[in-house]
C-alpha cells in the first residue's frame, strides 16, 4: 500500500490531499451549523456529517480526475484556478444527479452555494499556499547520490523535473559531470567528505546510484547506516519514486532476495472472485453496447465481428483472446506487425471504439474463463513474445501472472508499440507483479477509468 501511494504522493502530498479535504468538510459543516442553529445542528449531526462526506468524497474525486492532484510541475497559478473552477462545475453536475437519485442527501440552494463560495476560497488560499511549499522545496527529504554517470543523472532528471517528489539532492559523490550535475549542488571525491553533511543531518538519505557496483566503499557506507542515514539501493529509490522498476540495473540476486513477487492462495481466491463477479455484471450492463457495435461493425467493413488472436498467458500458456474487430480483416495479409501511429488499417468505428476501450469488452469473456483478470500485464503475441525475450532482460517474469484488460503499464505508460516501449512498459509490469494485491488492483482500476474518460494512451 505504501508503494502505490508513493507513487503519486509522498508524504508532503498525501497530507495536501487529505488536509484539503478536511477543509471542504469543516467548511460544510460550519455553513450547517450557522444556517440551522446549535440545536438543529446536533439532533441531526449524523446526516449532516454524512451529507458533508458525500459533498467533499464528489469533489475531491473531481479534483483527482481532472489532474488537480497530479502536479509534476508548478502551474501558472490563474490557470490553475481555471481548471479548479471547471473541476467544481462537473462537481456540482455530480451532486445534482446524487440529489436527483437520492433527495434524502439534497441540501438547500442557500448552504450549497455559501458552501460553494467559502470552500472555493480557501481551496485557492491552501493550493497558493502548497504551491510555495513545492516551489521553495520545503519539507523535502535531503539525498545525497553516490555516482555521478547516466544512472545518476536519470534520477536528476526525474527529481529536479517532478517538483512534488519529496526528494532534494545536497550533493554527490564522484567525478564532476556538468551535464548533470546542478549548478548550486557540490561533488565530493571522496564518500568521507560526506562527513560533516551527515552529522550536521544535511543528509538523510544515501542512493547508490554509480554505474558499475565494483568497488562500492561499504565500510564508509557501513559507518554513515550507523549514524543513522538510511542507505538505499537505486533500484529500491527508482522503484518508490518512479512506481516502476529499473530493468536495465536488476540482476538474478535482486529479484532473490527483494519482497514480493510472491500471490498467496488467499490474494489468489479473492482476485477470482472478484474477476468473476464484475466480469458477469458488466457483461450484462454492456449488452447494448455489444449489440450496437456488432451491427456498426458489420455494416462498416466486410468480415467477422469478434478478432480473434493467440495471445501468451500465464506461465506462458497460450490462449485466444477475443476482442471487436478494429482492423480491415485483410490488416495482417503480410504478416504480423506492431500497431502504429495513425494506423490506416484500423476502421472508421474501430479507431472510436479503440479509444473508448469497447474493443476490448469482449475480453470478460476470458476473463469468465479464467484466461485473463482484469488487472495484470497485457498480453504479447507468440511471435513478439519470442522476440522479446530474447532481447529485453526478465521479459517472461510477467507470465508469472494472468495477463489483464487493463494494467498498470496501461495506466502509467503511453501507448506503444516496439521493443523499447516493450522495455519500458516491463518496468511497470514488474513493479506491478512486485507489489501485486487487491489494494493495488483497485487502484489500477480506479485509474484506468481516468484514462478512459480522458481517452489517454489508446491507439
Amino acid at each position: 500500500m505504501p508503494h502505490i501511494l508513493q507513487k503519486y504522493y509522498p508524504w508532503r502530498n498525501l497530507l495536501f490531499v487529505f488536509g484539503e479535504g478536511l477543509l471542504i468538510f469543516l467548511i460544510i459543516n460550519a455553513v450547517f451549523l450557522f444556517f440551522t442553529g446549535y440545536e438543529n445542528y446536533i439532533e441531526l449531526l449524523s446526516l449532516y456529517i454524512f451529507r458533508a462526506i458525500v459533498v467533499t468524497f464528489v469533489f475531491q474525486l473531481c479534483f483527482y480526475y481532472f489532474d488537480l492532484y497530479n502536479i509534476p510541475i508548478i502551474p501558472r497559478f490563474s490557470d490553475h484556478i481555471l481548471e479548479v473552477l471547471q473541476a467544481f462545475g462537473f462537481g456540482c453536475i455530480l451532486l445534482a444527479v446524487i440529489y436527483f437519485i437520492i433527495p434524502m442527501l439534497s441540501i438547500s440552494t442557500r448552504v450549497f452555494w455559501t458552501v460553494l463560495l467559502y470552500a472555493g476560497v480557501v481551496i485557492f488560499l491552501w493550493r497558493f499556499f502548497y504551491f510555495k511549499v513545492l516551489e521553495r522545496r520545503l519539507f523535502t527529504q535531503s539525498i545525497a547520490l553516490i555516482g555521478t554517470g547516466r544512472t545518476a543523472g536519470e534520477l536528476v532528471s526525474i527529481i529536479e523535473e517532478k517538483k512534488d517528489s519529496g526528494f532534494k539532492i545536497v550533493a554527490f559523490v564522484g567525478e564532476d559531470n556538468p551535464s548533470i550535475i546542478p549548478r548550486d549542488i557540490p561533488v565530493f571525491a571522496d564518500i568521507k567528505d560526506l562527513y560533516s553533511l551527515c552529522v550536521n543531518n544535511a543528509v538523510e538519505k544515501i542512493v547508490i546510484a554509480i554505474d558499475e557496483k565494483r568497488g562500492m566503499p561499504m565500510h564508509d557506507l557501513i559507518k554513515y547506516k550507523f549514524m543513522g542515514i538510511q542507505v538505499v539501493d537505486v533500484v529500491n529509490f527508482y522503484e518508490n519514486l518512479t512506481g516502476k522498476i529499473m530493468v536495465e540495473h536488476v540482476n538474478p540476486s535482486w529479484l532473490l532476495f527483494s519482497n514480493g513477487f510472491y500471490v498467496g492462495i488467499t490474494k489468489r481466491v479473492i482476485k477470482r472472485m472478484m474477476d468473476l463477479s464484475v466480469a458477469l455484471i458488466m457483461l450484462l450492463l454492456a449488452l447494448p453496447i455489444f449489440l450496437l457495435s456488432a451491427v456498426i461493425i458489420k455494416l462498416e467493413s466486410p468480415g467477422e465481428i469478434l478478432y480473434r488472436q493467440e495471445r501468451v498467458g500465464k506461465n506462458g500458456k497460450v490462449f485466444t483472446v477475443i476482442k471487436f474487430r478494429s482492423m480491415r480483416s485483410d490488416a495482417e495479409r503480410d504478416g504480423p506487425v506492431w500497431a502504429r501511429d495513425e494506423d490506416d488499417r484500423v476502421t472508421r468505428y474501430g479507431r472510436f471504439i479503440r479509444k473508448a476501450r469497447i474493443d476490448e469488452l469482449p475480453q470478460l469473456i476470458n476473463v469468465i474463463k479464467g484466461d485473463m483478470s482484469f488487472v495484470g500485464p497485457r498480453p504479447e503475441r507468440p511471435v513478439f513474445v519470442e522476440d522479446l525475450a530474447k532481447s529485453i532482460p526478465f521479459y517472461t517474469i510477467r507470465h508469472i501472472v494472468k495477463p489483464g484488460i487493463t494494467g498498470w503499464a496501461q495506466v502509467s505508460y503511453p501507448y506503444g508499440a516496439s521493443e523499447e516501449d516493450a522495455l519500458r512498459k516491463l518496468e511497470y509490469d514488474l513493479y506491478y507483479i512486485k507489489n501485486l494485491s487487491i489494494v493495488m488492483d483497485l487502484a489500477t482500476i480506479f485509474q484506468t477509468i481516468k484514462v478512459v474518460l480522458f481517452q489517454k494512451g489508446s491507439r
